[in-house]
């Protein structure tokens, strides 16, 4: 602690408390890291603000769509409920319940494949649900990039800086501390500057990795009851005749 007192107090020429005359201070290849940090966390935020918006419009129009839709399906009006479907774009749900209605109400009134509504809508349910999760995780890989990589690129601004601090000294032919404070400081800043765009994204891509892992669940009960649905309406079908 008091080592850190002393490197912060010396060389006040220097202005180690000033972010611009920090800046200014530092080496080229410092300030590279730097800038590729400042990247790096202004594509980590674009990726949480784009992710939340996405899962809060998902969430919520899947809460209105679920029970219209099966409303609909229970008087089994399968046009009002893709129709449901259509207007509930931003539903994770309502994008695989219609991929499964499309298909299976096709392949009912056709009747070139008798017999195959269930397996020809199964597979379409199984598509859906399959791009609708990469629609989900889209983004979340740079999420998990950012955060397993910038502490290393801050620790590469750490090793510039120590190697600037040296160089200070061979320059300055001085061994006190105002000769190495400059390089110091730029170790310390990239360090904490890498953790700091590090911690925000492995703790959004966890969170939003939460959030994907319950609409998979979603998705897959969805699928689930309206295979369910299917085989009722098709064996009530299969009576009447």
């Amino acid at each position: 602690m008091y080592a850190i007192y002393f490197l912060l107090q010396a060389n006040n020429s220097a202005n180690l408390g000033d972010p611009v005359a920090l800046w200014n201070q530092m080496g080229v290849p410092a300030k590279a890291v730097v800038v590729l940090l400042f990247i790096m966390s202004v594509i980590s935020i674009g990726v949480m603000v784009d992710r939340w918006l996405v899962y809060s419009a998902a969430r919520r129009q899947s809460r209105e769509f679920a029970p219209a839709v099966a409303g609909a399906l229970k008087n089994g009006r399968v046009d009002e409920a893709i129709k449901i479907a259509e207007r509930n774009k931003k539903s994770h749900l309502a994008k695989v319940v219609t991929a499964g209605l499309a298909e299976f109400q096709a392949h009912e009134v056709s009747s070139e494949i008798p017999g195959d509504e269930i397996e020809a809508s199964r597979r379409a349910l199984d598509r859906a649900e399959a791009i609708e999760h990469a629609e989900l995780k889209r983004g979340l890989g740079s999420l998990a990039t950012i955060g397993a990589t910038a502490p290393f690129v801050g620790l590469f601004g750490t090793v510039l800086g120590i190697i600037h601090a040296f160089a200070s000294i061979s320059t300055s032919n001085t061994t006190g501390i105002a000769a190495v404070a400059g390089g110091i400081s730029e170790a310390l800043v990239t360090t904490a500057f890498g953790l700091l765009v590090a911690v925000p994204a492995v703790w959004a891509y966890n969170y939003f990795t939460g959030k994907v892992e319950a609409f998979d669940i979603e998705m897959d009960n969805s699928s689930s009851e309206l295979i369910d649905y299917f085989l009722k309406r098709s064996g009530r079908a299969a009576v009447r005749k």
